[in-house]
Parts: structure tokens; sequence; C-alpha cells
């Protein structure tokens, strides 16, 4: 501090003049100033003058003098900052870097401050070392321009990413330290780690390392676990990081007895059972948290939001056993203030909220609260769903509850995609709009124009047609097609015109049943080459048909999500009834059932079960206009397309799928993340079994074609995609096999 004040008889100010601002405005120095005009200016009053001008940073040198009975002040403003700017930059977007200095201080029209800069120099290297670039260099160029002004900028050197090359766990005995390394996410370079980035070292990914390898002991029984130092160390070139983690395993405990006590409100039997833990049991950290939070829901079911359990373990060491006490404080009764719903950029409130089972000035029900979870995310709108609550300040029996949702991409490009040595390459393609303007209606637009299939059709779903829930299904269509495989026939095809309409009748939060009505007008053009099966239907029913179908049909699902579903079952039936109001009297019922279960670390094991049936009531063939269709991805991998079954051979000779009246496929699909990704849900890899068929007449075991394999599955801007290998197992000479195929948008 470069202040001065000249010394001075104590004097009464008449007047203060300020010399030397240019930015500052002269009521800034006034405010400051200890001395005012009618008031006796001593010397202290000068240096604490000096003082608080200095603390306001605006300026670098500051001097108090006077004329007679005036007190002059003679600043020297501190330049001001007109630009920052940053060279080298490859790792970090500028503008990040911009806002993380700011938080330190610099920034464009601050005052320059060399302390600051060297605050900002720091900062900076702390944002590469939380990289991995331990041998990044920041050098500081300020070049002074007109006005009192400065350009700052950052020229840095990034250097080589420090990665790790070793890590040593020491003091284990009863795991292998592979076993260990295992809970860890950092890890040595290897094949994934561009894309997962855990080769290079943060302290954030340590800290939570070594709190995934406490909480492997704690589960294991390992009350006296220790992790007594964990030291990080590099190379002296920068390049390499050698971690060293040192522990101390301690006994392993067993426990002897457990015990609620604390307000249990009448409910202790009640309570107790949710108790995972048992004696004898080896004493468990997951368990005990499950416990506790079993407890704690179940107590939240009654209004009790902030239930609070606190685990007293007492330990004896002589006999490695555990008595546990769970102390109950259920705290007061709340109900709800208000609902806020964030991070839907495009998705109406009123979207969200209609899901939601906990309503506004009611009591808190953890239930109701899961329960509006799990139908928001059954929606399909969204990969995250997150629900919280808050305390009301200053209201002990109120709270709020945050619902935070992460929108996905819900315009849809629907494609289909295989390649065989005879077809080459296949396609279908859709776009549809799963939310459309953010309304929560469905809108999509089928549009083939394909040699064997074209297709012009337009739908719409509205899942709250009423307040009630009741949502509704509309679509028109025009359809022209020729049976699989077609071989160049121009004449030989069938061509269908329509429409659909359905509701859907919601009777309880997971169930659903569903009224329709189609109206289709079919016309079946045949050649010398078209299949006997077609030629045997025209002659039964004409080469022009009208079809009048009922569908009645009924939905459980209790999955915890449409898109990414890790828990849950899924469940729907399906009775079709061609009416006598048209020219096709058949009936098809069909069933699906679906299991998730949900295992370690995003690993989820799925099976999906599938059966369909269909006959007339009058005696005649059943239509082959509603065969169903087995094979390829959806059905069972491996196989091209909708090949598997009957087939029916032209007069030139070729063979052609027709379907069949019934169909039987089971999938089995193990999900498991990515190797190194962490528990990424958008990202996976799977493998599966399939088995299916399709039935001239009642499905059987019999006849099953079967394959297995494996595949990628990725949340991708386009939808849901799958890629798949399938490798055939139980197949026939004349099956058309397809291994490779892609398909957007399915769950199987």
């Amino acid at each position: 501090m470069n202040g001065v004040a000249v010394a001075a008889d104590p004097f009464v100010v008449k007047d203060i003049r300020v010399e030397g601002l240019q930015r500052v405005e002269p009521g800034t120095v006034f405010s400051y100033l200890p001395v005012r005009v009618g008031e006796t200016f001593t010397d202290d009053k000068g240096a604490d003058a000096i003082r608080s001008l200095y603390n306001t940073g605006f300026f670098k040198d500051v001097k108090i003098q006077s004329e007679g009975a005036v007190l002059v002040v003679i600043v020297e403003e501190r330049p001001a900052v007109s630009q920052i700017e940053f060279t080298g930059i490859k790792e970090f977007d500028k503008d990040a870097l911009r806002k993380s200095l700011k938080a330190v201080g610099v920034a464009e029209a601050r005052y320059y401050d060399k302390a600051l800069i060297d605050k900002a120099e720091q900062e900076l290297k702390r944002q590469y070392v939380s990289r991995g670039f331990y041998a990044a260099e920041v050098i500081t160029t300020v070049t002074p321009i007109e006005r009192n002004r400065v350009a700052i900028v950052f020229n840095v050197d990034e250097g080589q990413v420090s990665k790790i090359v070793q890590i040593n766990i020491i003091g284990n005995k009863a795991f292998k330290e592979s076993v260990l390394r295992d809970e860890m996410s950092l890890s040595t370079p290897n094949w994934l780690s561009w894309y997962t980035k855990n080769d290079l070292y943060s302290k954030q990914k340590l800290t939570a390392d070594l709190e995934s390898i406490r909480s492997f002991y704690l589960n294991r029984g390992y009350l006296e676990f220790l992790i007594e130092s964990a030291q990080v160390s590099i190379s002296p070139d920068k390049k390499g990081i050698y971690l060293n983690i040192n522990i101390k395993e301690g006994e392993q405990y067993k426990l002897s007895s457990v015990k609620l006590t604390g307000e249990l409100l009448g409910k202790e039997d009640e309570l107790t059972k949710l108790v995972k833990l048992k004696n004898g049991d080896v004493f468990s950290s997951a368990q005990l948290t499950q416990s506790t939070k079993a407890i704690a829901d179940k107590l939240g079911v009654y209004g009790y939001a902030f239930a609070a359990i606190n685990p007293q373990p007492n330990l004896n060491k002589d006999k490695r056993t555990v008595d546990l006490v769970l102390n109950v404080d259920p705290g007061r009764r709340t109900y709800v203030r208000n609902i806020n719903v964030s991070g839907n950029n495009k998705t109406r409130d009123e979207v969200i909220r209609r899901e939601m089972r906990q309503l506004e000035s009611a009591w808190f029900d953890s239930e109701k609260l899961k329960l509006s979870k799990d139908r928001i995310n059954r929606l399909g709108f969204f990969t995250e769903v997150d629900v919280n609550t808050e305390d009301v300040p200053g209201t002990p029996d109120q709270v709020d509850v945050g619902i935070k949702v992460k929108e996905k991409p819900t315009g849809a490009l629907s494609l289909g995609a295989g390649f065989s040595s005879t077809d080459k390459l296949i396609l279908t393609a859709g776009i549809t709009q799963d939310n459309a303007f953010g309304t929560g209606t469905s809108i999509g637009l089928n549009v083939n124009t394909g040699r064997i299939n074209q297709v012009i059709s337009l739908s719409n779903f509205d899942p709250y047609f009423t307040e009630d829930g009741i949502s509704r299904f509309t679509e028109v269509y025009t359809r022209s097609s020729r049976p699989l495989f077609y071989t160049g026939d121009s004449e030989y095809k069938i061509d269908a015109t329509g429409g659909n309409f359905r509701l859907g009748v919601p009777y309880s939060e997971v169930d659903r049943v569903f009224f329709g009505l189609g109206l289709e007008q079919l016309q079946i053009n045949t050649t010398v080459n078209t299949p006997a099966s077609y030629q045997r239907y025209v002659n039964t029913y004409g080469n022009q048909n009208l079809n009048i179908p009922f569908t009645i049909g009924w939905a459980r699902d209790r999955r915890d999500s449409a898109l990414i579903p890790s828990r849950g079952t899924y469940q729907q039936a399906n009775f079709e009834l061609g009416t006598a109001l048209g020219d096709l009297e058949y009936y098809r019922v069909f069933y699906q059932q679906q299991y998730f279960y949900p295992l370690t670390k995003g690993n989820i094991l799925s099976f999906n079960g599938e059966v369909g049936y269909g006959d007339t009531y009058t005696g005649k063939p059943f239509p082959i206009t509603k065969n169903y269709y087995v094979g390829g991805i959806g059905s069972v991998r491996g196989f091209q397309p909708g090949s598997l079954g009957p087939y029916d051979v032209a007069a030139n000779g070729i063979r052609r799928p027709i379907g069949g009246a019934s169909k039987l496929v089971g999938n089995v699909e193990y999900t498991f993340p990515i190797p190194g990704s962490g528990v990424d849900r958008t990202l996976r890899l799977f493998g599966f079994m399939d088995a299916g068929n399709v039935y001239e007449n009642a499905p059987s075991f019999s006849g099953l074609r079967s394959s297995y394999g494996f595949g990628l599955s990725w949340i991708s801007p386009l939808g849901p995609l799958k890629f798949s290998y399938g490798i055939p197992v139980s197949k026939k000479p004349e099956d058309r096999l397809q291994r490779f195929q892609f398909q957007i948008g399915t769950a199987f």
C-alpha cells in the first residue's frame, strides 16, 4: 500500500476535492471517507481513509493532502480488464473456463489485480489436474491498452494427460487385490479407457473408490475395517500416476441380536418384519441400510416424511459378535405443500403432474410418491426421473416435493435393417413423435416405398383423451404388400385400406382394458406365380374382402421404466374378432408376459414369452391375411424377419413363408454395462437366447427354432437402438438365416 497522508495539525474541513478519477464516481470515494465537510480532520482519520479506499480494490495508489482547509484526495485507479483470451486450450470449453475464473474474481470489466491473476492461474492448473493433465503449464500475459485498461491472455501448454499406471492395495488378506480393484472406478488403461476416462486420476473419484472399498468390507462383517492411507505419487515426467492404498481389515463380526427401540407408534411387529438382518448372520452394512430404509419408507406411508432410524452397534470383540439396536424416531407427521417440477424443457408440467399420485395439500405418503415416480418413468419420455423432499423453513409439518426429469429426444426415426446373401439390404422406415409439442400425445407417420411393401399410415395416440385417463388411439392407412420374398411379379400383391379406433380404460394404477373397432378393405391380385395358399384364400373368400374386426384387450404394466426397464413385469392379452358385419369371420387371441430382474451393478436379467392362436368360427380356413409371422429381431434373432414356419411353393419353384395361425416365442436376455463404463444405462451390452416358431394349427414345442447371440443396446437420439448378432442353433436346411440385424424402438 503506497498511500500517503500528509501530516497536519487538526483542522475543520471546509471542502473535499478528489483528483485522478476516470471510471469511479466521486460519490463512491466520499462514501468511504471517515470525515465529512464541517468535521475535524486528524492524522488518524487520514490513515483510516487511505485504508478504506485501498480495501475497495479500485485503486493502486491513494494520497491525502490538505490545501488550507480543503482536503485533497489523489487516487490512481487500477486498470480495468477489457478482455480475457486463452491460447492452447483443447481440453476445455473456453466459456466454461471464463465462468470458473469469474468465481475467483477475474472477469472482463473488473479491476486488474495481480494477486487475483495468480489465483486464476492456479485455478486453471487445478482444472487441468482434475482431468489428469499434471504437466499443464499456464503463462499469463498482461498487455496495457488505452484508457487505463489491460488485456489478459492465458497461454496454456496442456502437455500430455497423466494416466494411472499402477494401483497397489496393501494389507488385504481376506480378499484378493483383483476383487477389491473391481470395486473401484479408477483403473489402469484398458481397451475402453478412451471412453470411460477411468485411467485419469481425480481426487473425487479416489474418494468415491475408497468409500466403495469400505462398503465392500462393511457388507461382509468387517466392522473394524480402516483405510490407513491413500498415497498418490507421480512420475518425474508427470506422465504416470501411482496409487498406493493401505488398509487394515480387522475381524469379521456376526450378529448376536437385533432390537428395535424408540417411538414405534404401536407397529413394532410390522416394523420388525422389515429388518433383513437376522441373528447369526454375518453383519452386512448393505442389509442394515436396506432395513433402515424399509422402516423409514413404511413410516413414510403413514405421513412421517423425515423418520430417522439410528443404528447403534455394540461390539463384543472377544466373541466377534455385534448387538444391534435400531432406534426409531418418526419425527412429526407431515403433509406436502408444493410439488415442483424441473428439467422439462419441452414436456408440459401437466403431462408430469397428471401421473402424480402424491397430491399437494395431502398427507405425505412414500408409497404414492414411489408410484408417481414409476408412472412418470413409464411415460417413456425421460432417461432419468429423480424425486426428493425438502423441509419447508419454519413449518415442521410441511414438505415440498421436487420432481427433476431429464428428457430424451421423443421424435424417432424407426428403422429396421438386415442383410442376407439373397436379398441384400432390407430396410423399413417410419417417423413418430411420442411427445408431440410436449403434450404427451403421439403422432406417427409411416411411409414405405419398397418393392415388397408400400405403406402410408397416420396414427395418433392420446393417453389422456378424457380427464379420467381414458386413452384413445386412431389410425388410417393404405398398404400394398406382397408376401415375403417376392420375386418380381408386379401383378401379385395385396392392397389394404382402412383404419382403427381404440379406447383404453384404466381400472387400477397398473391395469388398463382396451376396446377397439376397425374397418379394412382388402383386394388380392393373383397370378400363376401366386403361392397355392393365397389362391385357396381367394377361392374361399374372393379377391375383395371387407373386414370389420372388434378387439378387446388388457395390459398390466409394473415396470419401473418404459424406456429402460430394470425391474417389474409387463403383461398384455388381446382378443380380436372378425365380425359377421364383414366377409372374414375369425378370432385371434394373443398373450405376452415380460419379467425384469435387477442384479448387481446395472446387470438385468429379462424374460419374454408370447403365444398367439387363431381360428374361424364358421368352419372355413383361417384367413391367411391374419397369420402370425416369426423370425428376426423382436422374435427369434438369427433368422430372416418373418421367415419361420410353414411355407408354400409357387409355380416357379420359389419357397415363400406364409406364416401360421398360431405362434410361440420365448426370449431370455442378460443386459450389462460395457466393462469399465460404470453403470451407464444408455449404452449396454447384452447376450440372448431366443426360441419360437409359427404353426398352422395349435402352438406346440415341437419344431421350435432357437438361437443365441450378443448385441449392443443404445438409447440414441433416434430412439432405443439395438444391434444383434444371432447364431441359429436348431435350424432346418430350408431356413433363411440373417445373423446381423438392428432395429430402433424395440424392447426384445
